[in-house]
């Protein structure tokens, strides 16, 4: 796309659904930066969602460094990037690689996220990381104003922020089609684990080996900066979701996803108030359920919003719905004062169905794809839709906020409603939850 292109689509799309989408962080002009034209990448986590995040840095550049606790994932990773230099310890890496490489991914565990982000940041790198982008708020905010102090191209991988649907969808929105939005409903059929109801393990079953002896899991640099514990085949490879040392829960595997089209179309950053109802809740793993009610105050001309969220089979309403609708396991529903907006799936990957008013055709910033633009951008490109400071950081907040809710909730029942202060990142009202705004670090970990 030539910048004279892409000036005249911003100027044309900004005149049709307002200013205020490109101030929450939408593709527009940014600071100046050198522009690099061919890419070198580390990447940080190379199994599971990194094995897609790493290929898709190979096509971008050149992966010229792959860490990973696992040595099965490394030696995978190694095949397809014979010339990269294998690391267990993401820190080694950046302390040798750090002059070699441009920007790096991170698709490890989500207590990893910001300690590993934050190192590579600090030398100047280019971030690209997972969803949800960190594992407490204080983390989040950190990160977001640490790439704007150091003016580097970040992107979280949420990667339906790029899709023309979802895209679509916010636009059809903030052109008003659907009336002043105060309601709206975001589900998700997560968890997926089994680790509900659980008590942390107290078997030590010996790290996994190779058949020379040599362990295949490094599990001092797989904990990382939470509180060490023995190895547990129900944290590694992928049940540390459901682990509050370790994961997000529900909220951290899919409202970056599910809950990003009526974000990006509203801005529901920083409510007042977070209010939670569970099952099974007993702050060592995530519960079986949870509904989540968000309360926001007015935002530059956007009404106030009540948002709910529900996961574990929970789902709005149902005479919320017009008559006839297969409500599906996740979606989205906005309810506006002249009709409703309703996208199943956790994408808008199948459009939006209006009801009560006509879809009216809008104009929205088209996207070469979510880790596609984050490469344009460090190539000296307009700036990646799901940034760090202007989206990402508000958005992640906004996520984890809801796990903050879940903790003040009850082993059953209601929860108190959490009064947040966002501008000052405290909790008014729940000194108990200090721990998920800002974490405390181990093993020699730090920010």
């Amino acid at each position: 796309m030539s910048r004279r292109a892409s000036r005249r689509d911003f100027v044309k799309t900004s005149a049709v659904i307002g200013a205020g989408y490109w101030a929450l962080g939408g593709i527009a002009p940014r600071q100046s930066r050198a522009a690099i034209e061919r890419v070198a990448f580390a990447c940080v986590g190379v199994g599971g969602k990194g094995t897609s995040d790493s290929q898709d840095a190979g096509r971008q550049g050149d992966v010229v460094a792959i860490c990973d606790v696992d040595e099965k994932n490394l030696g995978f990773a190694g095949v397809r990037w014979p010339n990269a230099k294998k690391y267990s310890d993401f820190r080694k890496m950046f302390d040798e690689m750090g002059k070699s490489i441009d920007a790096f991914t991170v698709s490890t565990p989500d207590h990893c996220h910001a300690v590993v982000a934050a190192m590579g940041m600090k030398l100047g790198k280019h971030a690209f990381v997972q969803k949800p982008m960190t594992h407490s708020l204080y983390e989040a905010r950190y990160l977001s104003d640490l790439a704007r102090e150091k003016n580097l191209v970040t992107q979280m991988g949420n990667q339906g922020t790029a899709s023309a649907s979802l895209r679509e969808a916010a636009a059809v929105i903030k052109s008003g089609a659907v009336g002043k939005v105060e309601e709206v409903h975001v589900w998700t059929n997560r968890p997926i684990w089994d680790t509900q109801g659980m008590d942390r393990p107290t078997d030590t079953p010996p790290v996994p080996k190779d058949e020379d002896g040599n362990a295949i899991v490094h599990w001092p640099e797989w904990i990382g900066p939470a509180e060490m514990r023995p190895y547990s085949p129900l944290y590694h490879p992928f049940k540390w979701r459901g682990w509050w040392a370790f994961g997000t829960g529900a909220l951290g595997d899919m409202a970056c996803h599910t809950l990003n089209m009526p974000f990006m179309a509203l801005n529901l950053r920083d409510p007042v108030s977070i209010q939670a109802t569970t099952d099974g809740h007993d702050k060592i793993v995530y519960p079986k359920w949870s509904i989540i009610t968000y309360q926001y105050p007015e935002l530059d001309g956007r009404a106030a919003v009540k948002m709910m969220w529900y996961d574990g089979g929970k789902l709005p309403d149902r005479g919320l719905f017009p008559t006839g609708i297969d409500v599906a396991s996740s979606g989205v529903l906005a309810i506006g004062e002249k009709g409703k907006m309703y996208c199943p799936g956790d994408y808008c990957e199948n459009g939006a169905k209006l009801f009560g008013v006509d879809k009216p055709k809008v104009e929205y910033p088209k996207s070469p794809g979510h880790f596609d633009e984050w490469v344009r951008a460090i190539r000296g490109g307009e700036e990646a839709m799901s940034n760090f400071p202007n989206y990402a950081g508000p958005l992640t907040e906004t996520v984890l906020l809801g796990n903050l809710a879940v903790w003040c909730a009850p082993d059953e029942g209601e929860g108190k409603k959490v009064e947040w202060d966002a501008k000052g990142m405290a909790c008014k009202n729940a000194p108990e939850a200090a721990h998920l705004v800002k974490a405390e670090y181990h093993n020699g970990y730090k920010l």
